[in-house]
């Protein structure tokens, strides 16, 4: 088990153009382009074992690939059925997304991943499917990896799920466009919006209303994508976070998404007190500009509303929240428990390792700020985990182990990370 150190940091100006590309359009740029006519060019692609793993099965499910270093071509002649076993790695989007792009495709697909993968939750897109008349199965009842899909003609559907979940959203809205009717699919609260955005600029017909999304069925291939994947606002947070932490320092990230439903964390660091400014300088598929983060005095606050938006930038909010004035809370996150790990209970018991006290509940935790202390943690295969608590280290000095699972979001973390502070691997 690879384990890395980094001591405290200095103050620092980190300027970036490098941040890994955004990790849900790369999955989505990869699996969109086998429903489009002709040959869709995409850069910037994260080169990441999840997208690459995602990328692999497009081009097992017939596709024809190619890759130059820079841009990445894909050209489909629609999903032909494969021998091969279908490996997702550690990804649960790119799992629950194909279970909804396969589910009318003519043949035999099976889905697999790895350790972690296979004990993550699957009913919440098996469930609805099935309901819908597609033909899925596995462990548990169809709940754990692997998955067995035998393509099957879809029912329209009316559904309302119980909880907000992109990944649900997008399994669904894929089924829906294949399906024999009009769908509609209903949300407790907006969810992340990169496939609707994503397959409306690629002509297939989408409707939003509120909380309610509503779906054609294609009546002719979707058009290729030209796009160029923005920075992952997930990965440019842990950045963000460094500064907030670290008295004179700033951080400066170039070409990220400004998706309103993608930065909600950089405006709970601001409301924490961090000094945030956005520009704008692009609007495609997505809004894409400029983040500059500034250090200040953070204060406590509480995170209950827009959990969605920002469900994977908690454990490296809880940093921030660690090193604040006062006792903040999470609430509403129950989705923490069924990430690569269990991240409620991850982030309490290694910030208490660090002698942050917290409290557990089964939504959430609070964290009572304090001094962040120097401590050897355990990342459980959780990759926002280590580089959470690799950037608490700015602050005191900190021993993250099992950080091999880092590569299947950041590739060039240590990279960055080496501009703010020495590293020891």
């Amino acid at each position: 088990m690879i384990s890395a150190k980094v001591t405290p940091a200095y103050p620092f100006e980190f300027k970036s153009d490098a941040i890994a590309p955004d990790k849900s359009i790369s999955h989505r740029c990869a699996m969109f382009a086998v429903l489009a006519e002709g040959e869709s060019r995409v850069e910037n692609f994260l080169r990441a074992e999840d997208t690459l793993n995602t990328l692999k099965i497009v081009g097992h499910l017939g596709a024809q690939i190619h890759d130059d270093g820079e841009v990445i071509t894909i050209r489909s002649n629609g999903i032909q059925e494969t021998s091969e076993i279908l490996d997702c790695g550690n990804s649960g989007t790119g799992m629950r997304l194909f279970c909804g792009l396969l589910s009318s495709a003519e043949g035999h697909f099976v889905l697999t991943g790895d350790e972690y993968l296979k004990r993550r939750p699957m009913k919440r897109v098996t469930q609805p499917l099935r309901s819908i008349g597609a033909k899925l199965d596995g462990r548990n009842n169809g709940d754990l990896a692997p998955l067995s899909i035998r393509g099957a003609s879809l029912k329209a559907f009316d559904y309302v799920s119980p909880i907000a979940s992109a990944q649900v959203k997008s399994a669904m809205m894929l089924a829906a466009l294949r399906s024999d009717g009009v769908c509609t699919f209903r949300e407790p609260e907006l969810s992340r919006d990169h496939t609707e955005r994503m397959l409306r600029g690629m002509g297939a017909r989408v409707e939003i209303n509120g909380l309610e999304t509503k779906i054609w069925p294609l009546e002719a291939p979707l058009k290729p994508l030209n796009i160029r994947v923005p920075a992952d606002p997930s990965s440019a947070f842990f950045f963000a976070v460094a500064a907030a932490i670290t008295p004179n320092s700033s951080t400066l990230i170039e070409g990220v998404t400004l998706n309103p439903t993608r930065i909600e964390a950089f405006k709970v660091l601001e409301r924490m007190g961090a000094k945030i400014t956005y520009t704008l300088n692009d609007e495609r598929y997505e809004p894409i500009g400029t983040i500059r983060v500034e250090h200040a005095p953070l204060h406590a606050v509480t995170v209950e509303e827009n959990i969605a938006w920002l469900i994977d930038e908690l454990p490296a909010l809880s940093i921030a929240m660690a090193c604040a004035e006062g006792k903040s809370i999470i609430k509403n996150a129950e989705e923490l428990r069924v990430k690569e790990s269990d991240r409620i209970k991850t982030v309490v018991d290694n910030l208490n390792l660090c002698g942050i006290e917290t409290e557990e509940y089964p939504d959430g935790y609070a964290v009572i700020g304090g001094e962040l202390k120097s401590a050897r943690v355990n990342s459980f295969g959780d990759h926002r985990i280590a580089m959470s608590f690799l950037i608490g280290g700015l602050k005191c000095g900190m021993e993250v182990e099992d950080i091999e699972c880092i590569n299947t979001s950041f590739p060039n973390f240590f990279e960055l990370l080496e501009m703010c502070t020495k590293v020891e691997r």
